[in-house]
Protein backbone atom coordinates (compact mmCIF):
# COMPACT_ATOMS: atom_id res chain seq x y z
CA UNK A 1 0.00 0.00 0.00
CA UNK A 2 0.94 3.43 -0.88
CA UNK A 3 1.56 5.64 2.70
CA UNK A 4 -0.88 8.00 2.93
CA UNK A 5 -3.36 6.91 -0.34
CA UNK A 6 -7.09 7.00 0.44
CA UNK A 7 -9.20 4.12 -0.54
CA UNK A 8 -12.21 5.14 -2.37
CA UNK A 9 -15.63 2.69 -1.54
CA UNK A 10 -17.69 1.28 -3.99
CA UNK A 11 -20.42 -1.00 -3.95
CA UNK A 12 -19.65 -3.34 -6.36
CA UNK A 13 -16.04 -3.51 -8.91
CA UNK A 14 -16.43 -5.33 -11.66
CA UNK A 15 -12.63 -6.64 -13.54
CA UNK A 16 -13.43 -7.27 -16.79
CA UNK A 17 -15.95 -5.55 -19.23
CA UNK A 18 -16.43 -8.37 -21.54
CA UNK A 19 -20.28 -9.58 -22.27
CA UNK A 20 -20.05 -11.36 -18.62
CA UNK A 21 -18.66 -8.30 -16.94
CA UNK A 22 -20.58 -5.50 -18.96
CA UNK A 23 -23.74 -7.66 -18.28
CA UNK A 24 -23.06 -7.31 -14.34
CA UNK A 25 -22.24 -4.23 -14.54
CA UNK A 26 -25.02 -2.77 -16.12
CA UNK A 27 -27.81 -5.04 -14.27
CA UNK A 28 -25.66 -4.22 -10.72
CA UNK A 29 -26.53 -0.81 -11.28
CA UNK A 30 -29.89 -1.29 -12.41
CA UNK A 31 -30.90 -2.41 -9.46
CA UNK A 32 -29.20 0.58 -8.04
CA UNK A 33 -26.21 -0.43 -6.65
CA UNK A 34 -22.95 2.00 -7.56
CA UNK A 35 -20.71 0.46 -9.62
CA UNK A 36 -16.67 0.78 -10.82
CA UNK A 37 -16.67 -1.47 -14.15
CA UNK A 38 -12.41 -2.29 -15.16
CA UNK A 39 -11.13 -3.36 -17.97
CA UNK A 40 -7.31 -2.73 -20.03
CA UNK A 41 -9.42 -1.60 -22.97
CA UNK A 42 -12.66 -0.09 -24.56
CA UNK A 43 -15.08 -2.38 -23.17
CA UNK A 44 -16.86 -5.49 -24.72
CA UNK A 45 -13.70 -7.96 -24.15
CA UNK A 46 -12.78 -10.52 -26.58
CA UNK A 47 -15.67 -11.61 -28.08
CA UNK A 48 -16.41 -8.09 -29.44
CA UNK A 49 -13.11 -6.66 -30.08
CA UNK A 50 -11.26 -10.23 -31.36
CA UNK A 51 -13.19 -13.30 -31.11
CA UNK A 52 -17.18 -14.06 -32.10
CA UNK A 53 -18.56 -10.34 -33.89
CA UNK A 54 -15.20 -10.03 -35.63
CA UNK A 55 -15.27 -13.65 -36.99
CA UNK A 56 -18.83 -14.14 -37.49
CA UNK A 57 -18.31 -10.92 -39.67
CA UNK A 58 -15.49 -12.26 -41.84
CA UNK A 59 -17.22 -15.58 -42.39
CA UNK A 60 -20.39 -13.80 -43.70
CA UNK A 61 -17.84 -11.72 -46.30
CA UNK A 62 -16.32 -15.15 -47.21
CA UNK A 63 -19.47 -16.83 -47.73
CA UNK A 64 -21.06 -13.92 -49.81
CA UNK A 65 -17.65 -14.43 -51.62
CA UNK A 66 -17.64 -18.06 -52.18
CA UNK A 67 -21.71 -18.06 -53.33
CA UNK A 68 -20.78 -15.76 -56.06
CA UNK A 69 -18.27 -17.82 -57.71
CA UNK A 70 -21.06 -20.45 -57.49
CA UNK A 71 -24.17 -19.07 -58.74
CA UNK A 72 -23.91 -20.67 -62.09
CA UNK A 73 -26.17 -23.50 -61.04
CA UNK A 74 -29.09 -21.15 -60.44
CA UNK A 75 -28.86 -19.13 -63.85
CA UNK A 76 -26.74 -16.25 -62.61
CA UNK A 77 -22.79 -15.45 -63.98
CA UNK A 78 -21.06 -12.96 -61.85
CA UNK A 79 -17.56 -14.30 -62.33
CA UNK A 80 -14.82 -14.89 -59.85
CA UNK A 81 -14.91 -12.23 -56.85
CA UNK A 82 -11.83 -10.05 -56.14
CA UNK A 83 -11.14 -10.52 -52.56
CA UNK A 84 -9.85 -6.63 -50.51
CA UNK A 85 -9.27 -8.16 -47.22
CA UNK A 86 -7.90 -4.72 -46.41
CA UNK A 87 -10.99 -3.15 -46.72
CA UNK A 88 -13.27 -6.33 -45.38
CA UNK A 89 -10.88 -5.95 -42.38
CA UNK A 90 -12.03 -2.20 -42.55
CA UNK A 91 -15.73 -3.58 -42.74
CA UNK A 92 -15.38 -5.65 -40.08
CA UNK A 93 -13.52 -3.05 -37.60
CA UNK A 94 -16.18 -0.05 -38.72
CA UNK A 95 -18.99 -2.76 -37.03
CA UNK A 96 -17.09 -3.42 -34.30
CA UNK A 97 -16.72 0.27 -33.26
CA UNK A 98 -20.30 0.70 -33.52
CA UNK A 99 -21.37 -1.80 -31.33
CA UNK A 100 -18.49 -0.97 -28.57
CA UNK A 101 -19.97 2.77 -28.64
CA UNK A 102 -23.46 1.09 -27.86
CA UNK A 103 -21.85 -0.57 -24.70
CA UNK A 104 -20.21 2.46 -23.68
CA UNK A 105 -23.51 4.36 -24.39
CA UNK A 106 -25.58 1.74 -22.04
CA UNK A 107 -23.16 2.29 -19.46
CA UNK A 108 -23.41 5.99 -19.31
CA UNK A 109 -27.18 5.16 -19.43
CA UNK A 110 -26.94 3.34 -16.30
CA UNK A 111 -24.04 5.53 -14.47
CA UNK A 112 -21.80 2.79 -14.41
CA UNK A 113 -18.06 4.64 -13.74
CA UNK A 114 -15.70 2.81 -16.37
CA UNK A 115 -12.25 3.07 -15.55
CA UNK A 116 -9.60 2.59 -18.22
CA UNK A 117 -6.66 0.03 -16.35
CA UNK A 118 -5.91 -3.16 -14.56
CA UNK A 119 -6.94 -4.40 -11.09
CA UNK A 120 -5.22 -6.81 -8.47
CA UNK A 121 -6.47 -7.57 -5.15
CA UNK A 122 -4.71 -6.06 -1.78
CA UNK A 123 -7.07 -8.54 0.88
CA UNK A 124 -10.47 -9.98 0.83
CA UNK A 125 -12.38 -6.42 -0.02
CA UNK A 126 -9.59 -4.55 -0.81
CA UNK A 127 -7.88 -4.13 -4.68
CA UNK A 128 -5.57 -1.82 -6.38
CA UNK A 129 -6.92 -0.12 -9.73
CA UNK A 130 -3.85 0.88 -12.07
CA UNK A 131 -4.94 3.36 -14.71
CA UNK A 132 -3.90 5.80 -17.51
CA UNK A 133 -3.12 8.50 -14.65
CA UNK A 134 -1.68 6.37 -11.24
CA UNK A 135 -2.89 4.00 -9.15
CA UNK A 136 -5.95 4.29 -6.87
CA UNK A 137 -6.92 2.00 -3.91
CA UNK A 138 -10.54 0.17 -3.29
CA UNK A 139 -12.79 -0.82 -0.97
CA UNK A 140 -15.78 -3.02 -1.97
CA UNK A 141 -18.62 -4.48 -0.34
CA UNK A 142 -18.63 -6.87 -3.61
CA UNK A 143 -16.66 -7.62 -6.72
CA UNK A 144 -17.33 -9.90 -9.89
CA UNK A 145 -14.14 -11.19 -11.36
CA UNK A 146 -14.77 -11.68 -15.48
CA UNK A 147 -11.42 -10.73 -16.55
CA UNK A 148 -11.99 -14.40 -19.72
CA UNK A 149 -9.54 -16.72 -20.63
CA UNK A 150 -7.09 -16.63 -23.23
CA UNK A 151 -5.78 -19.10 -25.81
CA UNK A 152 -3.48 -22.08 -24.42
CA UNK A 153 0.07 -21.90 -26.46
CA UNK A 154 0.71 -24.79 -28.58
CA UNK A 155 3.23 -27.75 -27.21
CA UNK A 156 6.79 -26.00 -27.45
CA UNK A 157 5.43 -23.31 -30.13
CA UNK A 158 4.89 -20.16 -28.42
CA UNK A 159 2.60 -17.31 -30.52
CA UNK A 160 4.73 -15.05 -32.20
CA UNK A 161 2.46 -12.88 -33.93
CA UNK A 162 4.08 -13.42 -37.12
CA UNK A 163 3.90 -16.94 -37.85
CA UNK A 164 2.08 -18.46 -34.89
CA UNK A 165 -0.90 -16.69 -34.80
CA UNK A 166 -4.02 -17.16 -32.14
CA UNK A 167 -7.49 -16.99 -33.41
CA UNK A 168 -7.60 -12.95 -33.02
CA UNK A 169 -4.73 -12.96 -34.92
CA UNK A 170 -5.38 -14.20 -37.86
CA UNK A 171 -8.51 -12.31 -37.87
CA UNK A 172 -7.01 -9.34 -37.99
CA UNK A 173 -4.45 -10.78 -41.41
CA UNK A 174 -4.14 -8.07 -43.93
CA UNK A 175 -2.84 -10.13 -46.46
CA UNK A 176 -4.17 -13.62 -47.29
CA UNK A 177 -1.28 -16.10 -47.22
CA UNK A 178 -0.87 -19.10 -50.09
CA UNK A 179 -0.95 -21.94 -47.45
CA UNK A 180 -2.37 -21.96 -43.65
CA UNK A 181 -2.03 -24.45 -41.23
CA UNK A 182 -5.08 -24.02 -38.38
CA UNK A 183 -4.18 -26.75 -35.56
CA UNK A 184 -7.24 -27.73 -33.70
CA UNK A 185 -10.51 -29.72 -33.81
CA UNK A 186 -13.15 -27.17 -32.21
CA UNK A 187 -15.46 -24.90 -33.64
CA UNK A 188 -12.99 -22.17 -33.29
CA UNK A 189 -10.69 -23.96 -35.63
CA UNK A 190 -13.44 -25.11 -37.82
CA UNK A 191 -14.68 -21.91 -38.30
CA UNK A 192 -10.92 -19.83 -39.33
CA UNK A 193 -10.37 -23.49 -41.72
CA UNK A 194 -14.11 -22.15 -43.73
CA UNK A 195 -13.19 -18.87 -43.90
CA UNK A 196 -9.73 -19.18 -44.81
CA UNK A 197 -10.60 -22.11 -47.31
CA UNK A 198 -13.64 -20.04 -49.17
CA UNK A 199 -11.21 -17.51 -49.78
CA UNK A 200 -9.19 -19.24 -51.99
CA UNK A 201 -6.47 -20.10 -49.58
CA UNK A 202 -4.96 -23.50 -49.39
CA UNK A 203 -5.91 -25.17 -45.90
CA UNK A 204 -4.36 -27.62 -43.87
CA UNK A 205 -6.54 -28.86 -40.54
CA UNK A 206 -4.44 -30.60 -38.22
CA UNK A 207 -5.82 -32.19 -35.33
CA UNK A 208 -3.73 -33.53 -32.76
CA UNK A 209 -3.82 -36.95 -30.98
CA UNK A 210 -6.80 -37.26 -28.47
CA UNK A 211 -9.00 -34.95 -30.40
CA UNK A 212 -12.13 -35.33 -32.78
CA UNK A 213 -13.22 -33.34 -35.32
CA UNK A 214 -16.45 -31.09 -33.41
CA UNK A 215 -16.28 -33.46 -30.37
CA UNK A 216 -18.38 -30.82 -28.67
CA UNK A 217 -21.48 -31.78 -31.15
CA UNK A 218 -23.40 -34.79 -32.29
CA UNK A 219 -20.81 -36.96 -33.65
CA UNK A 220 -22.98 -37.12 -37.13
CA UNK A 221 -22.58 -33.51 -37.28
CA UNK A 222 -19.08 -33.36 -37.23
CA UNK A 223 -18.81 -35.88 -40.43
CA UNK A 224 -21.35 -33.76 -41.96
CA UNK A 225 -18.56 -30.97 -41.87
CA UNK A 226 -15.99 -33.00 -42.40
CA UNK A 227 -17.37 -33.78 -45.74
CA UNK A 228 -17.76 -30.39 -46.84
CA UNK A 229 -14.46 -29.20 -45.42
CA UNK A 230 -12.94 -31.88 -48.01
CA UNK A 231 -15.02 -30.30 -50.89
CA UNK A 232 -14.06 -26.80 -49.96
CA UNK A 233 -10.72 -27.96 -50.73
CA UNK A 234 -9.35 -28.30 -46.97
CA UNK A 235 -6.61 -31.20 -46.30
CA UNK A 236 -7.22 -33.05 -42.84
CA UNK A 237 -4.68 -35.18 -40.74
CA UNK A 238 -5.44 -36.54 -37.51
CA UNK A 239 -3.99 -38.10 -35.02
CA UNK A 240 -0.94 -35.83 -35.24
CA UNK A 241 1.83 -36.33 -32.60
CA UNK A 242 4.37 -34.10 -33.84
CA UNK A 243 2.88 -31.25 -34.95
CA UNK A 244 6.36 -29.35 -35.52
CA UNK A 245 7.32 -31.88 -37.95
CA UNK A 246 3.28 -31.08 -39.75
CA UNK A 247 3.85 -27.68 -39.39
CA UNK A 248 7.56 -27.18 -40.76
CA UNK A 249 6.66 -26.06 -44.32
CA UNK A 250 3.78 -23.80 -43.52
CA UNK A 251 4.45 -19.64 -43.57
CA UNK A 252 1.54 -19.20 -41.10
CA UNK A 253 -0.32 -21.58 -38.14
CA UNK A 254 -3.03 -20.74 -36.09
CA UNK A 255 -4.22 -22.40 -32.86
CA UNK A 256 -7.27 -23.11 -31.17
CA UNK A 257 -6.10 -26.11 -28.87
CA UNK A 258 -7.89 -24.68 -25.24
CA UNK A 259 -7.99 -21.68 -22.77
CA UNK A 260 -6.09 -21.04 -20.11
CA UNK A 261 -8.06 -18.46 -17.72
CA UNK A 262 -5.61 -14.75 -17.11
CA UNK A 263 -5.92 -15.16 -13.30
CA UNK A 264 -2.02 -14.82 -12.96
CA UNK A 265 -1.64 -11.39 -11.78
CA UNK A 266 -4.96 -11.04 -9.73
CA UNK A 267 -3.20 -12.08 -6.45
CA UNK A 268 -6.14 -14.32 -6.00
CA UNK A 269 -4.53 -16.35 -2.81
CA UNK A 270 -4.46 -12.38 -0.91
CA UNK A 271 -8.29 -11.93 -1.41
CA UNK A 272 -8.85 -15.67 -0.39
CA UNK A 273 -10.19 -16.78 -4.09
CA UNK A 274 -9.50 -20.70 -4.47
CA UNK A 275 -8.86 -22.29 -8.14
CA UNK A 276 -8.71 -25.45 -9.89
CA UNK A 277 -6.22 -27.21 -11.17
CA UNK A 278 -5.83 -25.29 -14.17
CA UNK A 279 -6.33 -21.99 -12.58
CA UNK A 280 -9.97 -21.48 -13.36
CA UNK A 281 -11.86 -20.31 -10.63
CA UNK A 282 -14.39 -22.33 -8.53
CA UNK A 283 -18.10 -21.34 -8.15
CA UNK A 284 -21.44 -21.54 -6.83
CA UNK A 285 -24.14 -21.81 -8.63
CA UNK A 286 -24.82 -18.11 -7.35
CA UNK A 287 -21.34 -17.29 -9.00
CA UNK A 288 -19.80 -16.68 -5.51
CA UNK A 289 -16.36 -17.79 -4.60
CA UNK A 290 -14.78 -18.58 -2.05
CA UNK A 291 -14.76 -15.58 -0.56
CA UNK A 292 -18.58 -15.40 -0.72
CA UNK A 293 -18.07 -11.21 -1.23
CA UNK A 294 -16.37 -11.75 -4.62
CA UNK A 295 -17.73 -13.78 -7.61
CA UNK A 296 -16.62 -15.13 -10.71
CA UNK A 297 -18.42 -14.95 -14.09
CA UNK A 298 -17.51 -16.01 -17.61
CA UNK A 299 -14.52 -17.59 -18.68
CA UNK A 300 -12.47 -17.06 -15.77
CA UNK A 301 -14.13 -19.93 -14.34
CA UNK A 302 -14.86 -23.64 -15.86
CA UNK A 303 -16.77 -24.87 -18.47
CA UNK A 304 -18.13 -23.97 -21.90
CA UNK A 305 -16.88 -20.67 -22.97
CA UNK A 306 -19.57 -18.96 -24.40
CA UNK A 307 -20.95 -15.84 -24.29
CA UNK A 308 -24.33 -16.38 -23.84
CA UNK A 309 -23.60 -18.65 -20.41
CA UNK A 310 -20.99 -15.66 -19.56
CA UNK A 311 -23.60 -12.84 -19.99
CA UNK A 312 -26.16 -14.78 -18.29
CA UNK A 313 -23.52 -15.39 -15.15
CA UNK A 314 -23.41 -11.76 -15.03
CA UNK A 315 -26.82 -10.95 -14.24
CA UNK A 316 -26.96 -14.18 -11.96
CA UNK A 317 -24.31 -12.70 -9.84
CA UNK A 318 -25.61 -9.32 -10.42
CA UNK A 319 -28.99 -10.16 -8.90
CA UNK A 320 -27.73 -12.28 -6.11
CA UNK A 321 -25.31 -9.25 -5.05
CA UNK A 322 -28.56 -7.35 -4.70
CA UNK A 323 -30.27 -9.79 -2.62
CA UNK A 324 -32.34 -11.64 -5.35
CA UNK A 325 -32.74 -15.25 -5.44
CA UNK A 326 -30.86 -15.85 -8.23
CA UNK A 327 -28.79 -18.91 -9.39
CA UNK A 328 -27.23 -20.29 -12.62
CA UNK A 329 -29.24 -23.69 -13.58
CA UNK A 330 -30.54 -22.86 -16.69
CA UNK A 331 -31.96 -25.82 -18.06
CA UNK A 332 -31.21 -25.44 -22.32
CA UNK A 333 -27.36 -24.31 -23.21
CA UNK A 334 -27.37 -23.80 -27.60
CA UNK A 335 -24.23 -24.28 -28.56
CA UNK A 336 -23.16 -22.96 -32.52
CA UNK A 337 -20.29 -23.73 -34.62
CA UNK A 338 -20.61 -21.18 -37.61
CA UNK A 339 -19.21 -23.53 -40.21
CA UNK A 340 -20.39 -24.90 -43.20
CA UNK A 341 -23.01 -26.27 -42.81
CA UNK A 342 -23.97 -24.24 -39.97
CA UNK A 343 -24.08 -26.62 -36.59
CA UNK A 344 -26.19 -26.13 -33.76
CA UNK A 345 -27.36 -28.55 -30.41
CA UNK A 346 -28.92 -28.30 -27.20
CA UNK A 347 -29.50 -30.53 -24.58
CA UNK A 348 -27.87 -34.27 -24.76
CA UNK A 349 -27.06 -36.31 -27.51
CA UNK A 350 -28.29 -39.93 -27.68
CA UNK A 351 -24.98 -41.29 -26.70
CA UNK A 352 -24.65 -38.89 -23.94
CA UNK A 353 -29.02 -39.12 -22.86
CA UNK A 354 -28.36 -43.01 -22.83
CA UNK A 355 -24.53 -42.54 -20.40
CA UNK A 356 -27.17 -40.75 -18.19
CA UNK A 357 -29.93 -43.56 -18.17
CA UNK A 358 -32.19 -42.59 -20.16
CA UNK A 359 -34.15 -44.80 -22.34
CA UNK A 360 -34.13 -42.85 -25.48
CA UNK A 361 -36.17 -42.15 -28.85
CA UNK A 362 -34.11 -40.78 -31.28
CA UNK A 363 -35.41 -39.21 -34.95
CA UNK A 364 -33.25 -37.31 -37.95
CA UNK A 365 -35.06 -35.55 -40.19
CA UNK A 366 -33.27 -34.80 -43.84
CA UNK A 367 -32.68 -31.23 -44.71
CA UNK A 368 -33.04 -32.90 -48.29
CA UNK A 369 -36.52 -33.30 -47.72
CA UNK A 370 -37.36 -29.65 -46.79
CA UNK A 371 -38.58 -27.62 -49.61
CA UNK A 372 -37.64 -24.64 -48.36
CA UNK A 373 -33.70 -26.09 -47.63
CA UNK A 374 -33.55 -27.01 -51.98
CA UNK A 375 -34.60 -23.40 -52.25
CA UNK A 376 -31.62 -22.38 -50.58
CA UNK A 377 -29.19 -24.79 -52.63
CA UNK A 378 -28.68 -26.74 -49.66
CA UNK A 379 -29.08 -30.69 -49.25
CA UNK A 380 -26.96 -31.14 -47.11
CA UNK A 381 -27.75 -31.29 -43.46
CA UNK A 382 -30.23 -32.82 -40.79
CA UNK A 383 -32.03 -31.99 -37.59
CA UNK A 384 -32.17 -34.52 -34.75
CA UNK A 385 -34.27 -35.04 -31.63
CA UNK A 386 -33.42 -36.87 -28.75
CA UNK A 387 -36.51 -37.23 -26.15
CA UNK A 388 -36.95 -39.58 -23.07
CA UNK A 389 -39.13 -42.92 -24.52
CA UNK A 390 -41.91 -43.32 -21.92
CA UNK A 391 -42.36 -39.25 -21.51
CA UNK A 392 -41.49 -38.19 -24.85
CA UNK A 393 -39.91 -35.49 -22.88
CA UNK A 394 -37.62 -33.75 -25.19
CA UNK A 395 -33.47 -34.23 -24.09
CA UNK A 396 -31.43 -33.15 -26.72
CA UNK A 397 -31.87 -31.60 -30.48
CA UNK A 398 -28.92 -31.05 -32.78
CA UNK A 399 -29.68 -29.28 -36.28
CA UNK A 400 -26.97 -29.25 -39.17
CA UNK A 401 -27.81 -26.77 -42.11
CA UNK A 402 -28.48 -23.14 -42.78
CA UNK A 403 -29.63 -20.90 -40.20
CA UNK A 404 -29.42 -23.47 -37.63
CA UNK A 405 -28.14 -21.01 -35.12
CA UNK A 406 -31.78 -19.35 -35.45
CA UNK A 407 -33.57 -22.46 -35.53
CA UNK A 408 -31.85 -23.84 -32.37
CA UNK A 409 -33.43 -21.20 -30.13
CA UNK A 410 -37.01 -22.81 -30.73
CA UNK A 411 -35.29 -25.54 -29.50
CA UNK A 412 -33.90 -24.28 -26.53
CA UNK A 413 -36.86 -22.66 -25.30
CA UNK A 414 -38.94 -26.66 -25.85
CA UNK A 415 -35.93 -28.09 -23.40
CA UNK A 416 -36.56 -25.14 -20.86
CA UNK A 417 -39.95 -25.13 -20.68
CA UNK A 418 -39.98 -29.43 -20.42
CA UNK A 419 -41.53 -29.77 -23.66
CA UNK A 420 -42.52 -33.21 -25.50
CA UNK A 421 -42.03 -34.62 -28.96
CA UNK A 422 -46.10 -33.40 -29.19
CA UNK A 423 -45.92 -30.40 -27.96
CA UNK A 424 -43.00 -29.88 -31.37
CA UNK A 425 -45.39 -32.22 -33.51
CA UNK A 426 -48.50 -29.96 -33.24
CA UNK A 427 -46.76 -26.60 -33.25
CA UNK A 428 -47.25 -24.93 -36.35
CA UNK A 429 -44.47 -23.94 -38.16
CA UNK A 430 -44.35 -21.46 -41.75
CA UNK A 431 -44.69 -22.76 -45.29
CA UNK A 432 -41.94 -23.42 -46.94
CA UNK A 433 -39.38 -23.17 -44.15
CA UNK A 434 -36.64 -24.33 -42.39
CA UNK A 435 -38.33 -24.73 -38.85
CA UNK A 436 -40.84 -27.50 -40.46
CA UNK A 437 -37.79 -29.69 -40.19
CA UNK A 438 -37.76 -29.57 -36.23
CA UNK A 439 -41.81 -30.12 -36.45
CA UNK A 440 -41.21 -33.07 -38.79
CA UNK A 441 -38.11 -34.61 -36.83
CA UNK A 442 -40.32 -34.50 -34.24
CA UNK A 443 -43.37 -36.59 -36.00
CA UNK A 444 -40.99 -38.86 -37.02
CA UNK A 445 -39.54 -39.71 -33.57
CA UNK A 446 -43.49 -40.35 -32.65
CA UNK A 447 -44.12 -42.06 -36.15
CA UNK A 448 -46.22 -39.76 -38.25
CA UNK A 449 -44.22 -37.93 -40.64
CA UNK A 450 -45.15 -37.72 -43.53
CA UNK A 451 -42.65 -35.91 -45.70
CA UNK A 452 -39.83 -39.10 -45.09
CA UNK A 453 -40.56 -42.74 -44.32
CA UNK A 454 -41.48 -43.93 -41.01
CA UNK A 455 -39.29 -46.34 -39.06
CA UNK A 456 -42.70 -47.07 -37.18
CA UNK A 457 -46.17 -46.41 -37.23
CA UNK A 458 -48.79 -45.05 -34.53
Amino acid sequence: MVVGDIATTADVIVLGAGPGGYVAAIRAAQLGKEVVLVDPGRPGGICLHQGCIPAKALLTAADHAWHISHLSTIGISAGEPRIDLPKMQTWKSNLVARLVRGVEQLLVHHEVDFITGTGWFLGENELRVEAEYGTKRFLFERCVIAVGAKPAPLPDLAFDGKRILTPSQALNLTELPEKIGVVGADYIAVELATFFAKLQVEVQLLIPTGQELLAEFDAAAGRQVEARLKKLGVKTESKLTRLDAAIAELPKVVASVGLVPQTENLHLADAGVRTDEHGFIRVNQCMQTSNPHIYAVGDVTSGLALANIAMKQGKVAAEHIAGKPAQYAPQAVPRVAWTDPQVAMVGLTSAEAEAAGYQVTTSRFPLAANGRALTLQTQQGFVQVVAEQESEVLLGVTIVGPEAETLISEASLALEMGATLTDLAETLHPHPSLGESLQEAAEAALGIAIHIKNPSQR
